[in-house]
Order: structure tokens, then sequence, then C-alpha cells
């Protein structure tokens, strides 16, 4: 599996959309918004800048692509009123993979700048620049001492590749209970590689006390296997072998399916950024959302006016519709066309089971962060 070409969110607009089905993900954006204003206050008040270059890693596509944008330029702009100090220039970077619409992020744009003019505080527009940059971060993307301030929003857990050596993992597209040894190491050997390469490339193109703000999906437990990092995706093998059982796919298409993907735990991302040198760690928060965002959240004001997030009052749907904007290329490109609609179907029946008999969460690792001077 290649995942560069693999990897994306659903684009478009329909029923199967991220942008349809991005709900989690905003509540995600709004819980951490405290963590990127500190960080932000700290950055503009030790050196206010004439330009202001800010790059959003995995941004996806659809009413959460500018949202941090938007956010981070609102605050920068009360900062500037506050200190009696002229607005910088913004430069705003909008990362993801090949495969991300970026069709649709660039015919909003229009209407997120008009939006956000009318938003700023005391009328003036502030000078934005654009430009989408397609790429892996886990490589180069930008200028050396480039940027101010990197975020990226539940990205970081999707790992450059399928660790190899994982052929034995059978009945498993993850770390589960009945993985064997060598499993558990592969993956967390290629997170140790994979994060070591994003925060070595970012440290070229960040400038010395320039910002990070980092959120993905992660677990509290040491034990990979545990339910709070992995229980997702147990979950939606059940649901595959089942398929296996009723002779709808093989067994062996099973076995040779992994997912791309590591729930971190605090200390593991904390030691990482340690052993690599070049950031130095202001915070670590660890904060918790409902599988089923909907129970407590509503969506907030779409920057794409043709957007509506579909949002039910069956649980196990809204979590399925979510795992399946995020995962269907990974399957679609493994199983085909033809299982993807079974395959939800089984996957909503054993969500919809499972939460309404335990407490279903994702866990968040938020990480604030300053490059150190050389």
């Amino acid at each position: 599996m290649e995942v560069a070409q693999v990897l994306h969110m659903n684009g478009g607009m329909g029923e199967s959309s991220y942008a349809n089905n991005s709900l989690l993900q905003q509540k995600v954006l709004c819980m951490t918004k405290w963590v990127r204003e500190e960080a932000i206050s700290k950055l503009y008040r030790d050196v206010p800048r004439g330009s202001l270059a800010i790059a959003d890693l995995g941004c996806s596509s659809g009413p959460n692509t500018f949202f941090v944008v938007s956010e981070v330029i609102k605050h920068v702009e009360r900062l500037c009123l506050e200190l009696k100090i002229e607005s910088p220039q913004y430069t705003i970077f909008l990362n993801d993979l090949p495969g991300n619409d970026f069709n649709n992020i660039f015919k909003s744009l229009e209407s997120f700048k008009h939006k956000l003019n009318h938003e700023i505080i005391g009328g003036t527009a502030p000078t934005c620049f654009f430009a989408g940059v397609p790429g892996s971060f886990y490589g180069r993307l930008f200028p050396h001492k480039s940027l101010h301030f990197v975020h990226s929003s539940y990205s970081l857990h999707w790992l450059s590749q399928v660790p190899e050596g994982v052929e034995n993992n059978k009945g498993n597209i993850y770390m589960g209970s009945t993985s064997p040894p060598n499993v558990f190491k592969a993956y967390f050997h290629q997170f140790q590689r994979d994060f070591s390469m994003f925060l070595k490339c970012r440290a070229e193109e960040v400038v010395e006390g320039g910002y990070m703000v980092l959120t993905f999906l992660g677990r509290k437990n040491e034990d990979p296997s545990s339910k709070d990092g992995s229980y997702i995706w147990q979950l939606m093998a059940t649901a595959l072998n089942h398929m296996v059982s009723e002779g709808i796919i093989k067994e062996e298409e099973v076995d040779s399916f992994n997912i791309p993907y590591y729930s971190a735990s605090p200390s593991e991302v904390r030691r990482e950024i340690v052993k690599e040198g070049s950031f130095s760690i202001n915070r670590i928060n660890v904060s918790e959302v409902n599988w089923d965002a909907s129970n407590e959240w509503k969506p907030m004001e779409s920057e794409y006016s043709e957007s509506e997030i579909l949002v039910s009052g069956d649980g196990g749907y809204n979590v399925a519709k979510c795992m399946r904007a995020v995962a269907e290329p990974l399957l679609l490109s493994h199983f085909g066309e033809d299982m993807i609609e079974q395959v939800f179907k089984r996957y909503q029946q054993i969500l919809t089971d499972r939460m309404s008999k335990e407490k279903t969460q994702f866990v968040n690792i938020t990480v604030s962060m300053t490059r150190r001077s050389a």
C-alpha cells in the first residue's frame, strides 16, 4: 500500500464526504483552542512581527479547514489592538497529501476571506496570502526558517507506511489483544521513525522561538493494545471477520490488511521530542471526547455555504459515517468498491451495540512546543 497515494479523507460534498462527517474533529479543534491561543500570545508578545507565516499540516477539506487559520488571525489582530501595533501580513500554508480535495478548499477561499473581514475587530481587513502545499509532512515542505507557527490536528496519528513485518497479525487490522509481540514492536518503531523525522523537518523550517501545536489521537494507557487507543479499529476488524465467516471476503484479504496508524501515549510523545532535541515542550495535555460527538456538540457555522454536517440520533450511524469518511479510501484500495457498503453496514450495527453498553471515547494528546535556539 502506497500510503501517500491512498490516504486521504473522502472529498467532495456527498453523504460520505469528510466535509459532511467531521463533527468530531470540529469539537476537538474547539477543545484545544486555548492551547493555540496561549502559544500565539507568547509568540507575538515576545517578538511582534511584520509578517506571520502559519502552516496547517493535514488540513483536509471541509468546514474545519479554515477554522484554525481564522481563529489564529483573529487572536493576533486582538493582540495588535491591545499592544497598539500594526497588523502583520499573513502567509497561510495549507498542507495535506496530494489526494486531498484541494479544489474544494480553493473554491471556498473567497467566502472565507469575506467572512473573516467582517469578524475582525476594528473592521480593517487583514492582508492574507494563501498557498496549498501538497506533500507528506514526514519530509521537508517549506524553506529553511520560514515558519512562525505550525499547527496540526488529527493527522499525526497516521503513519508514513504500514509497518514492515506485521504479516502474522492475523484477524486484526491494527494492534489488538491477539496481535503477536512483533506487531507491537513494529508499530512502535514506525511511530518513532516517523515522529522523529517530522520533528527534524519542522526544526529546519520553524524559526527560533517559533511554536508548534499538535493534536493527535492517542491513548492514556501504556499498553498499546488497550481499548482507549485501538478499540475503534478492533470493531472494524470484527465487521470484516464477520464477512469472512460468511464467505463474502477471503480470510487472507483481512490478514494482509493493516492500518498505517499509531495511537501514542503521552510518555512516548514526550520521549521522542526530548530525544530529537530541537523543541522544548511547553505543555502536553490529554483530553477525551465521545465517539459520537453529536451527543453534546452542535456544528459550528460552516465556511462552506454548501456544506452541512450530517447528524442523526443513532450514535452508531454517526460514528460509522465519521470513520467511513476517514477510512474508506484505504478500504477501497485493498478490498475493492463492491464490499464497502456491506462493511460499513455491519460496522454500524457493531458500533451501535457496543456504544449502548459501554462508554466509548477517543483520547486526544495535544502538545505545545517552542523551537529552541541553535
